[in-house]
């Protein structure tokens, strides 16, 4: 047994009981952890297991503590409840304790979707993809569970869970065996910077007349989007540098949400030309609309260093073997 800290805020640490590789507190320390009472803990324990957001048999573990009554040193045998009980009734307590355990929880959580920092990509590779399923998994529900996030963040788990086997390349990527998914096919070709600016000229003029968007809207900035089309059809030694039209799909989207070519509307145009360029080469899509405005936003908020990472998970989703039932054409309305 080892004890660790969970939470640190105000009052002090609260140290719990860590075995089986999860995290254990007793209700006394739940009420500490919170600044309330064993009682207030009691009932909404009670309710977490009355409505079946838990089951109490996985996540409670009686073990034997040793602590002090009066002058005494007495060894008993005491109900502890494990990690995810431990959130749901820190999602329940009213007080300001709580309060701020759930931001720093939160706040630990979203980083764990978007930025992965927790996650240990060597244990991952030797360990295998299931664990980092698991974790991916636990994190998203614990999210949705509590109702955390809105309709587009739901977007962004269901995007990271239904797709969390893309994610090997975290292994590939460790070890600079970076690929292309099995299914890509050769790049026909680019897309012209006349035909995007033509287009992108005609949803920045029907945009603004529905109020939606300002005069800066896909404005350039400079060169930049003649910049990234260009460098879509960069060579290296005779070879294109991105040769499939999954990897210039992907690398388009990319650069112009996080190189910000345009004065306004970046994310929006981002994602627009990408779906000029899949009718282009004929591609389908089979992200909705609400999964490909997660997945734009889940690119413009990660880590500049994640670049390979968010480029191969575009990838595997708009890949011919990574197509589902609901697939659609790629449409630009």
């Amino acid at each position: 047994m080892s004890d660790i800290v969970i939470f640190e805020e105000g009052a002090g640490p609260v140290e719990v009981r860590l075995e089986g590789e999860t995290l254990w507190a007793t209700q006394g320390q739940m009420a500490e952890l919170f600044d309330t009472s064993t009682d207030n803990i009691g009932l909404h324990l009670k309710n977490v297991y009355a409505e079946a957001e838990l089951d109490e048999a996985a996540t409670t573990e009686d073990f034997s503590v040793v602590r002090q009554e009066g002058k005494r040193q007495v060894r008993r045998r005491l109900k502890h409840y494990n990690l995810d009980a431990v959130i749901s009734v820190g999602y329940r307590v009213s007080s300001r304790r709580a309060t701020r355990f759930r931001q720093w929880a939160t706040h630990v959580l979203r980083e764990h979707l978007t930025q992965g920092y927790s996650l240990n990509e060597h244990r991952l590779a030797r360990q295998g993809l299931a664990e980092l399923e698991q974790a991916v998994e636990l994190l998203g529900q614990t999210l949705t569970r509590q109702e955390l996030v809105s309709d587009i963040g739901q977007e962004v788990v269901g995007l990271i869970l239904g797709y969390a086997r893309t994610w090997r390349l975290l292994q590939d990527y460790d070890e600079g065996e970076l690929g292309v998914p099995a299914g890509a096919r050769p790049a026909r070709g680019v897309l012209g910077v006349d035909e995007a600016r033509r287009a992108l000229d005609a949803l920045a003029g029907e945009l603004r007349d529905r109020g939606e968007a300002s005069d800066l809207f896909a404005r350039d900035r400079g060169d930049g989007l003649a910049s990234i089309l260009g460098n879509l059809e960069q060579s290296m030694f005779g070879e294109p540098l991105y040769g499939t039209r999954e990897e210039r799909a992907a690398h388009l989207l990319y650069f112009v949400i996080k190189n910000h070519p345009f004065s306004d509307g970046n994310k929006r145009s981002g994602a627009f030309l990408f779906l000029l360029y899949l009718r282009q080469e004929g591609m389908r899509l089979t992200l909705n609309e609400q999964g490909l405005t997660a997945l734009t936003l889940l690119i413009a908020e990660s880590d500049p260093k994640a670049k390979d990472l968010m480029a191969r998970l575009v990838m595997n989703l708009i890949a011919d073997d990574v197509g589902g039932a609901n697939g659609d054409e790629a449409s630009t309305e």
